[in-house]
């Protein structure tokens, strides 16, 4: 999976380093937010200064993850952060352009550059060491490789460390429902006898959420239409966003509801930002949501978990017209697939 090379590079830039600063994508999940506060955690436990930074605050019902942890947000941040470091990690994006504001700092940074990512197309050349590897569930699952590699076993990790692998891998998978593989398995396995307790991982994910997500759910299924070709879409603009109370981070998982409908192939769910709609894509076995995200929405991913952007008035007149867009490139994309058997 991870060639020794790459994991020597990794001992030895963290060895000459004394301080290291670590960040993510944009609207940080699960895997972004767990792969970071774990690595900061194995960091600080061989006596580095480790410190994450991502581009804008995280979703609250993973701060059972931060708390306590060295982790902050905002470019103002990440300027402190980068001045102090001696080595930047860049952890669960392909590249600096999915961070947002802090694209310009990380560039500049003068010291060496490390990715850890899973996604698709990694930018190597921005990087003195890219350790890249899409065929795996998540980032988490990438970084508990390495770490094990260089620790030895799981039982060797820190316990918050441990944690936050086992989160970002079950956020990351959908709880094992999508882009599991025997090496998914085979780390939940080690960190569950490495003592990680995933009942409380569990409860902490998805049994502590505010009634307002609820019952936003109810109205976004409400409001979901099903094209006849299989395509099942739900539009949150920003007027409902408010009037239903969501946080950044409560409609996590929406997307991934119509595929228990049958004959619902694809789900797509868009959700209005600044001038545009962020577009969360999920798809059945044999149905491409990465090639629908790169044809139709500047984005890609996974072959059946990938997201893009669609923006007003450059791709869509109005954001009004979100909709009929959906239902005309998704026809078109469906008529150049061949059903599964």
């Amino acid at each position: 999976m991870i060639q020794q090379a790459d994991i020597a590079a990794f001992r030895r830039l963290t060895g000459q380093a004394r301080h290291i600063c670590i960040v993510s994508h944009t609207h940080p999940d699960g895997d972004a937010v767990g792969s970071v506060c774990a690595l900061v955690s194995y960091l600080g436990a061989t006596g580095k200064q480790a410190r994450a930074v991502l581009p804008d605050a995280w979703p609250a019902f993973l701060n059972f993850l931060t708390e306590g942890a060295a982790i902050g947000a905002g470019p103002e941040t990440a300027a402190d952060a980068l001045a102090q470091s001696d080595l930047l990690v860049c952890m669960d994006c392909n590249g600096f352009h999915r961070t947002a504001a802090l694209e310009p700092l990380l560039a500049a940074f003068q010291g060496p550059k490390i990715l850890i990512d899973h996604h698709l197309n990694p930018e190597r050349e921005a990087f003195d060491l890219c350790i890249s590897e899409p065929e795996i569930s998540s980032t988490c699952e990438l970084l508990f490789s390495l770490l094990t590699a260089l620790a030895g076993t799981a039982d060797k990790l820190p316990g918050a460390c441990a944690r936050a692998l086992m989160t970002g891998m079950t956020t990351d998978t959908n709880n094992f429902a999508n882009s599991v593989y025997p090496s998914t398995l085979r780390m939940a396995s080690a960190l569950l006898e490495a003592g990680v307790d995933r009942d409380e991982i569990l409860d902490r994910l998805y049994n502590c959420g505010r009634e307002n997500r609820v019952r936003a759910m109810g109205e976004m299924l409400r409001r979901m239409v099903i094209t006849p070709e299989g395509v099942a879409y739900i539009i949150l603009d920003a007027r409902t966003r408010t009037a239903l109370d969501l946080q950044d981070g409560e409609t996590e998982g929406f997307v991934n509801i119509p595929l228990g409908i049958g004959k619902v192939h694809i789900s797509i769910f868009l959700k209005e930002d600044a001038g545009h709609y962020r577009v969360s894509i999920r798809s059945k076995r044999g149905w491409s949501a990465n090639r629908l995200a790169r044809e139709s929405f500047h984005g890609g991913g996974h072959e059946q978990a990938a997201g893009g952007k669609l923006y007003f008035p450059a791709d869509i007149p109005h954001k009004e017209d979100a909709a009929p867009y959906i239902e005309e490139v998704t026809a078109r994309f469906l008529q150049g697939t061949v059903s599964p058997q």
